[in-house]
């Protein structure tokens, strides 16, 4: 496989790494103390067109592919892992099903604006009793005229305090298991949608996660994202495409401590030379740059 880049492709990586450095790196140790939400690198990175990476331009996305998506989200996430968290969200997460299984009034409605970053958005399937296995899910959205009615839970949400929109997975047929489950596209705002507690977190703590419920919450039918019944498919496929950003996300971290480990390395003096010039350090700070480009390498297959 080829794996040099384009010119296009160079450009937004170059013009990604920049808006890292400058905007992001000399912030992000802030944003993790304080547990604060990185709204304004967000609302920079929606008008610099990363939220909405793959959307076709008719859609208010830029219409790139996914390597120069993985490209942005590597560069992002080396200076701040909270700010990619939001990237990776709206990227991977929300934008693509909807792009993907959305109808045409669904793409006008939702997905031009979270392509242009003009609101966030959040994927709702994880439940305390169902997160690797989303069949077991007890959320329920029951049929009732022009409505469904959202009852239940879910948990660990990215975005889910910040977000306008949130793509949401419950039962609307328990009998028949996986493929009696349905994807919702529901309005924060809504009554009945309910924003719950704050998760406390080891690491990334500029990135909101939080607990959502439902109670009667009443939602249009011409919410349903896809058709009835197709939550599960949806569910996985986009799954699929999110590990690629979550994948890209751990390169950047990774290339991140390598920079910060050969920087101390060269900086640290011990028995009257640097840290660098010791042969085990050499080959230890080697082997970690092989790792972070081999797994660089596979992202750019999976892409």
């Amino acid at each position: 496989m080829d794996f040099a880049l384009t010119e296009e492709q160079r450009i937004i990586r170059q013009t990604a790494r920049d808006f890292a450095n400058e905007q992001l790196a000399p912030l992000a140790a802030e944003y993790d103390r304080t547990e604060e939400f990185t709204a304004p690198q967000a609302k920079l990175l929606g008008e610099m067109g990363f939220l909405g990476m793959m959307v076709p331009e008719e859609f208010g996305g830029a219409g790139l592919d996914t390597v120069s998506y993985v490209l942005a989200m590597e560069e992002v996430s080396r200076a701040c892992a909270s700010t990619s968290v939001t990237m990776t969200v709206q990227n991977s997460l929300v934008c693509w099903p909807i792009s993907t299984f959305g109808t045409e009034d669904q793409k006008q409605k939702y997905l031009k604006p979270l392509a242009q970053g003009k609101i966030l958005g959040c994927y709702g399937l994880s439940e305390p009793a169902a997160g690797s296995d989303p069949a077991s899910m007890a959320s329920t959205a029951v049929e009732e005229g022009d409505h469904f009615v959202l009852n239940g839970s879910k948990i660990f949400i990215s975005n889910g305090g910040v977000a306008q929109v949130a793509l949401i997975w419950a039962t609307t047929n328990r009998e028949l298991k996986h493929r009696g489950i349905s994807c919702f596209i529901v309005e924060s705002g809504t009554p009945g949608f309910i924003v719950g507690a704050e998760e406390k977190k080891l690491g990334i703590r500029g990135s909101n996660t939080v607990e959502l419920h439902f109670e009667n919450c009443r939602v249009p039918k011409e919410n349903l994202l896809g058709n009835l019944g197709e939550g599960f498919k949806i569910a996985m496929q986009t799954l699929d495409g999110g590990r690629i950003g979550i994948a890209s996300q751990a390169v950047g971290i990774g290339q991140a401590c390598l920079d910060a480990a050969a920087k101390y390395a060269h900086e640290r003096q011990a028995f009257g030379r640097p840290l660098a010039e010791i042969e085990a350090i050499q080959i230890k700070i080697a082997d970690m740059a092989t790792e972070v480009q081999a797994s660089r390498l596979l992202t750019f297959h999976a892409a």
